[in-house]
């Protein structure tokens, strides 16, 4: 069946147009519950794009059973596991999903610390959607009341109202169904109301009137209270969406939320990162400048860009404007075995003379994406154009004073391969959307700020304004 077409809309009076928002500020409320409780926030990132609300937590980047007991162990409220999933098979990405629940179901029974688990992933809807949630679901038990879908994202402009979700293009509310995202090569989709699209992402196992939804007038008009009675209303195994244009409305819904878990109820969450910010009782950290990043005060930058989606070409358009060093990559030689080799060499080269001159240096690959027929194969050829950054920056002999990696695979890769990160610590945002991690001490370079920049977030300067904001 064809997926019905929704018309974008003019945001301003949408916006105007909305039952008030509920009055109380709910956020001191909700972190206190946070502080109060037992069980600690895990979350699975299937990028590293996920932090990008949140601050002073931890990310790992594996989940040995050990490791995690010494997480739980640690009495903060919030951590994240950086799985990468996304760049994955779905065969893979249920499999890892798999071991990741079975590791937590392990390590929970070692230390005696429940956990509440968030499935985080993009709030375009792109990812392994149904399939890694059910095999978590399936690996911590299966038990769950329901699975919530939370994707709305402010910084990045992702609203849900109706049911429908948007992505905001200016003043405009486009329907996030006839976005370049919803064209993704592997995760494509035609639906734009949530509704239909878990029926579309289902094949039809679940049927589009069978999904539940609070709406902005149950959490706007009836509040906590309506949204306690909502999820306690929930059939077992089933889907609901979150409606949500403000963190207001998130708010709401966790404090409803928090009364519904302690009576017993137990889901399992697909989402985009505002939700976790709001379940962890955080409130947001002014935005880091260079004083609070404490960079060296010599050395250049190394910018590194993977992504394709078109925001970023046009900001990297933007940043070669400003005559920064360059060092473009042949991504039809990266993938050629006779010349992947001395391209990689060429680009390594390349940087090491420009962070040896001090100067920043953005190194980025030709702009024509190359795909294939079938999604696995679209991501086995993005994972080897990866594969090519990631030998660049490993042959690159230098410190740089910072890095920012552009795009999620990316930038996961970039920690996990190309950094040796383990841990590392979110100190917060350097843009509305755009984390910045400290790595840890058994990284390549310890204690290095890395900035990983979402292929799809932020204004077309906005990868320029970095760089100026942070030049010595």
């Amino acid at each position: 069946m064809a997926a019905k077409v929704e018309a974008a809309i003019p945001a301003s009076p949408f916006f105007a147009g909305l039952p008030s928002e509920w009055p109380m500020d709910l956020r001191p409320m909700i972190r206190a519950r946070v502080d109060a409780s037992a069980p600690k926030l895990v979350v699975l990132d299937d990028d590293p794009t996920g932090t990008q609300t949140v601050h002073d937590v931890p990310v790992l980047t594996a989940w040995e059973v050990e490791l995690l007991c010494q997480e739980l162990a640690d009495p903060s409220p919030v951590c994240y596991i950086l799985t990468n999933s996304r760049s994955l098979p779905a065969a893979d990405a249920i499999a890892l999903n798999g071991t990741l629940g079975r590791n937590l179901t392990s390590a929970v029974q070692q230390v005696g610390r429940a956990v509440t688990i968030v499935s985080r992933s993009d709030s375009t809807l792109r990812g392994h959607f149904p399939h890694e949630v059910d095999a978590l679901a399936d690996a911590l038990g299966g038990d769950f009341d329901a699975c919530l879908l939370v994707p709305f994202f402010e910084e990045g402009g992702r609203y849900t109202a109706a049911d429908v979700h948007y992505v905001a293009e200016g003043d405009r509310l486009i329907p996030a169904g006839q976005t370049p995202f919803a064209a993704d090569a592997a995760f494509g989709y035609r639906s734009s109301n949530l509704r239909d699209w878990v029926a579309e992402k289902t094949a039809g196992r679940v049927r589009a009137e069978e999904v539940a939804s609070i709406s902005l007038e149950d959490l706007r008009c009836g509040g906590p209270d309506c949204v306690t009675e909502r999820l306690a209303a929930l059939p077992s195994g089933s889907y609901c969406i979150v409606n949500a244009v403000s963190y207001r409305d998130l708010e709401v819904f966790v404090a409803g939320l928090l009364d519904a878990e302690a009576a017993g109820k137990r889901f399992i969450y697909r989402t985009a990162s505002s939700f976790v910010q709001v379940r962890a009782g955080q409130t947001p950290r002014p935005l880091l400048t260079c004083t609070d990043l404490a960079l060296p005060a010599t050395g250049g930058c190394l910018i590194i860009v993977g992504s394709y989606v078109p925001r970023t070409t046009a900001q990297v358009a933007a940043l070669l404007a400003t005559g920064i060093r360059r060092v473009e990559i042949n991504v039809a030689a990266l993938l050629d075995p006779a010349r992947r080799e001395a391209e990689i060499a060429c680009a390594a080269g390349e940087v090491n003379a420009a962070l040896a001159a001090s100067d920043d240096v953005l190194v980025y690959t030709s702009r024509r994406l190359v795909t294939a027929g079938a999604p696995s194969a679209s991501l086995a050829i993005g994972q080897q154009v990866s594969d090519g950054l990631i030998a660049i920056l490993q042959t690159v002999a230098l410190r740089p004073r910072y890095l920012i990696a552009k795009g999620g695979i990316t930038s996961s890769d970039i920690a996990t391969r190309g950094l040796g990160v383990r841990r590392a610590w979110v100190q917060g945002q350097v843009l509305p959307g755009v984390p910045v991690w400290v790595t840890g001490p058994e990284s390549r370079h310890p204690d290095l700020t890395y900035i990983v920049f979402p292929g799809n977030v932020g204004a077309e300067n906005a990868l320029a304004e970095i760089v100026n904001a942070l030049r010595p």
